[in-house]
């Protein structure tokens, strides 16, 4: 039987869990599910002791035998917003995405876990960006409901990335523009799903706005208002319509209806934003998911407001349910499952919105557990095949020693010869390596430092003629200074990387938006220079040198523009295709350079210089 595991959605006014293994089908299986309410105290921010014993109560009444889990966290408490990036080279994504996150996220990005994910890009080839974040404090609590449960927790998704998984699974057939609303008690989610392309907006409406309004209007308390509306309550769908003698019903649906009023005022602006700015199609269906898309009339009230077909989200459409799940009575709360069956989606593969709000410590923490087993078998491994080597090593030693002590009388004479012969043999060819050497230094003396010297100059040259363009955003008068150094030096018979692959524009330079993905091979013969970079030259026995490789340390420029590294790793290349020791059509940057943030002091890159003569070594 597959291990299972556990999946849990902490929202505002419902704990739900759903425990899921996969099957043979390459889908999931429901094998067991269960949900409790929070009552009003769920709406608090200090909820974390009512949200863990209902977390006890809920796994000990249904059951559970999955510990590993994946979360959740509620939608009120994460910062999300859809960003266009314009077209650029891979390269500079992670640099510019990083800046948009500082503008956007209304937090200090250190006191915030945040991802994001690349939905596709629109028509005018802009990069479509979901940026999430989630305050550290609200994941540090969500780890602790999770231990104090003694449950594992694997990943911490979002509602609306949860949702638009689902929906992907379940209903990736559909065609035309399709939304997806999900109406929850404090807050909904509006997601637009149009040909592979999602767009989503969360909307600060919710079914505690009937309860709240209601409780008010008729002096009851919530708990009473609430159980009123679950049990009497529907939408109004007004007009003719005559109210029910009931004055709670009447009280009721008069409410709902001015509650899913104001909701429907924020879809039909969503719906124009979507259409002019994200330059979708008009919706052609409308999906209702949440606990309070059940209220009576709520479809009725979306159809005749939208003109537009609607449906119930159903998350189990393609999810196989155990046998002993009785299918009635999950048919009553499936719609509110959405996000739990994303979640649970996550297990299977690779998700159209593929987000995961856990701290890196946490990642590293796991990932160092799983690979324990492994560390205890190696260590036991080890132990083995020494005690097993002590014991061969002892028998061989036995053996050898009888058959030595019978061949020495025999051998001994001949034996002191041959220690005699071997120990000349040695001392010429020690003397011969070290000559070898001294011959070599002194051939290639002088051309080496008229290279290093040309190296040198040109590094000294690049402080001011570096090519650098100051963002025009940044007042400042002093000129750029750029800084640059070797740590380490290597020289080769032969290029360290298969092809270099260099762009070039139509004038031969270099084309900045090509990216090398060579990096160098490490090299032998350590010496150690006085240019404050190790150097390593090939061993005595190389007939020839022919290129140099390079690995630079620079002063970050960053504070000058997003792209000033680059520029300027872009200018050094170009200084040494220009000079005449090197051959311009294999002198290059390669490698990835190293990306680094605008706090960092510097940042390291690799250049390859391809000599014009090749330095004869012997």
């Amino acid at each position: 039987m597959a291990k299972t595991f556990l999946c849990l959605d902490f929202g505002a006014f419902t704990v739900k869990a759903a425990e899921f293994e996969p099957n043979e089908m390459g889908s999931l299986r429901l094998v067991n599910y269960g949900l409790r309410t929070l009552g009003p105290e769920g709406f608090k921010e200090e909820r974390d002791e009512l949200v863990l014993s209902t977390v006890k109560e809920l796994i000990a009444e249904a059951e559970f035998k999955a510990t590993e889990i994946n979360v959740c966290a509620p939608g009120f408490q994460v910062f999300s917003k859809f960003v266009k990036l314009p077209s650029v080279d891979a390269s500079k994504v992670n640099q510019i995405i990083q800046f948009e996150a500082q503008q956007n996220v209304p937090f200090p990005l250190d006191e915030v876990v945040w991802d994001y994910q690349i939905l596709g890009t629109t028509p005018n080839d802009e990069l479509e960006v979901l940026l999430v974040a989630i305050r550290n404090e609200v994941v540090e609590s969500i780890f602790g409901i999770g231990e104090g449960a003694g449950l594992e927790l694997h990943l911490v998704d979002v509602s609306s990335a949860a949702l638009a998984n689902s929906y992907r699974f379940n209903y990736g057939d559909a065609e035309g523009c399709v939304m997806l609303l999900d109406i929850g008690a404090k807050s909904s989610n509006l997601l637009f799903f149009e040909q592979g392309r999602v767009f989503s907006r969360g909307i600060n409406i919710g079914a505690n706005s009937i309860t709240q309004d209601f409780a008010a209007e008729s002096k009851l308390d919530w708990d009473e208002a609430e159980r009123l509306k679950i049990e009497e309550g529907f939408v109004s769908l007004g007009g003719a319509y005559e109210e029910p003698d009931n004055p709670n019903q009447a009280l009721i649906s008069k409410i709902a209806r001015q509650v899913m009023t104001r909701l429907h005022i924020q879809m039909n602006q969503t719906i124009q934003f979507y259409r002019g700015q994200q330059g979708g199609s008009p919706p052609e269906k409308l999906y209702l998911a949440g606990g309070a898309s059940l209220l009576p009339y709520t479809a009725q009230f979306f159809a005749e407001k939208l003109n537009v077909p609607v449906d119930y989200f159903n998350p189990f459409r393609n999810i196989q349910i155990d046998e002993e799940i009785n299918l009635e009575e999950i048919a009553k709360v499936a719609h509110t499952f959405g996000e739990v069956v994303g979640l649970g989606i996550r297990n299977l593969a690779q998700c159209p919105v593929d987000l995961n709000l856990m701290p890196v410590s946490h990642i590293r923490r796991q990932q160092l557990n799983s690979k324990r087993i492994y560390f205890f078998a190696a260590v036991v491994c080890i132990a083995l095949a020494v005690v097993s080597f002590g014991f061969y090593a002892e028998w061989v030693g036995g053996q050898a020693s009888k058959l030595t002590a019978e061949l020495k009388t025999k051998f001994e004479p001949l034996d002191r010869d041959s220690k005699k012969l071997q120990g000349v043999q040695g001392q010429y060819a020690s003397t011969e390596s070290e000559a070898n050497q001294y011959v070599q230094l002194f051939a290639t003396k002088t051309r080496w430092a008229q290279l290093m010297r040309q190296i040198q100059l040109t590094l000294l040259g690049m402080q001011t003629n570096h090519g650098v363009k100051v963002d025009p955003s940044i007042m400042s008068t002093n000129p750029v200074i750029a800084r640059v150094w070797i740590e380490k030096l290597t020289a080769t018979a032969a290029p360290s990387v298969e092809g270099f692959g260099f762009g070039r524009d139509e004038e031969g330079g270099m084309d900045e938006d090509m990216e090398q993905e060579q990096s160098l091979a490490s090299m032998i013969g350590v010496l150690q220079g006085d240019m404050g970079a190790t150097i390593e030259v090939p061993p005595p026995g190389s007939e020839k040198v022919g290129f140099l490789n390079l690995t630079c340390k620079a002063l970050n420029l960053m504070r000058f523009s997003p792209s000033a590294n680059t520029e300027f790793g872009f200018s050094l290349q170009k200084a040494f295709q220009t000079n005449d020791l090197f051959m311009d059509s294999e002198t290059g940057l390669v490698g990835s350079m190293e990306m680094v943030t605008p706090t960092n002091s510097t940042y390291r890159f690799n250049i390859i210089l391809r000599l014009q003569e090749d330095l004869v070594v012997n």
